[in-house]
């Protein structure tokens, strides 16, 4: 005997039977995909020991090292350059002054719109920059002028009660946004801001057309040897999980600390005592 449930009817015998089979379908359809990916694999010789001989090397070791370390560093300085922007442009759009806000918008709008890999290679060849601030610099342009979309939206949905009664207590505009609106704010765009950072960190791959010695670049360099007969699969398959892992580690990082922060005695609800008898004053009686 099945429950009706407020959304949808929970199914019977007779329908899970039938999800459990297109679940099995679909289980066998993947496994037989993978096999037939993993026979072309081998029918091509990309599992042969020439192909995953490099990997032993330590001078290659320490070029895919070396590339990570060079992808991180840019990462982390177009991360807290692209939050910075964000923040300045966000403050930019909510300001009371028009001319500010069209500023704002029009900065906002236009970085949005320019493809990344156009304002990399704009601050490389026309400002001849060195190639790590020329991918910052695009890197930052792009992601800050969507984190402040982001960080804008994410003020805006807090409820308007709640500005009203910051105004209400003779708060100023700064300190309502720093302790009151900004707060509530972040945590509807925390998966937001964490989504862009992860575009940024794969955004850095671009890097390789400007002669960056990033992760990819140090890949492309050991993919095009043709000593190890052009190991081009081997590469993507130690390459390809690195930054998945990365990505899987930013996401889980947002993860903790939105959890942290439910945790906060910030934003923890206050307890509230039940309710007591109340003391009967002179002259009155009991209903």
């Amino acid at each position: 005997m099945t429950t009706a449930s407020a959304l949808y009817d929970v199914p019977g015998p007779h329908a899970r039977a039938r999800h459990r089979a297109y679940g099995l379908l679909a289980a066998v359809v993947l496994l037989l995909l993978l096999a037939w990916i993993v026979y072309l694999l081998i029918h091509t010789g990309q599992f042969a020991a020439e192909k995953w001989r490099p990997f032993e090397y330590k001078g290659i070791q320490l070029l895919l090292l070396r590339g990570l370390g060079n992808t991180l560093k840019a990462f982390a300085l177009a991360a807290v350059f692209s939050l910075v922007l964000g923040g300045v442009l966000a403050a930019g759009r909510l300001s009371e002054h028009r001319p500010v806000r069209w500023v704002a918008t029009l900065v906002v709008e236009f970085f949005r719109a320019m493809p990344v890999l156009v304002m990399i290679f704009f601050v490389f060849v026309a400002l001849k920059v060195q190639p790590l601030p020329a991918l910052v610099a695009g890197l930052t342009l792009y992601n800050g002028s969507v984190l402040a979309e982001v960080f804008r939206t994410g003020v805006n949905s807090v409820e308007r009660g709640q500005r009203e009664a910051a105004y209400s207590l003779g708060m100023r505009k700064t300190q309502v946004m720093a302790h009151v609106l900004v707060p509530q704010g972040v945590r509807a765009m925390l998966p937001a801001i964490i989504s862009q950072l992860v575009v940024a960190l794969k955004d850095t791959s671009l890097g390789f057309l400007i002669t960056y010695e990033e992760f990819l670049h140090a890949g492309k360099l050991i993919a095009g040897n043709l000593d190890y007969g052009l190991p081009f699969i081997p590469v993507v398959m130690v390459i390809s999980p690195v930054y998945i892992g990365m990505c899987m580690l930013l996401s889980w990082f947002a993860n903790w600390v939105a959890k942290r922060e439910r945790r906060s005695v910030k934003t923890e609800a206050v307890k509230v005592a039940p309710p007591e008898p109340a003391t009967m004053l002179p002259g009155d009686t009991m209903p």
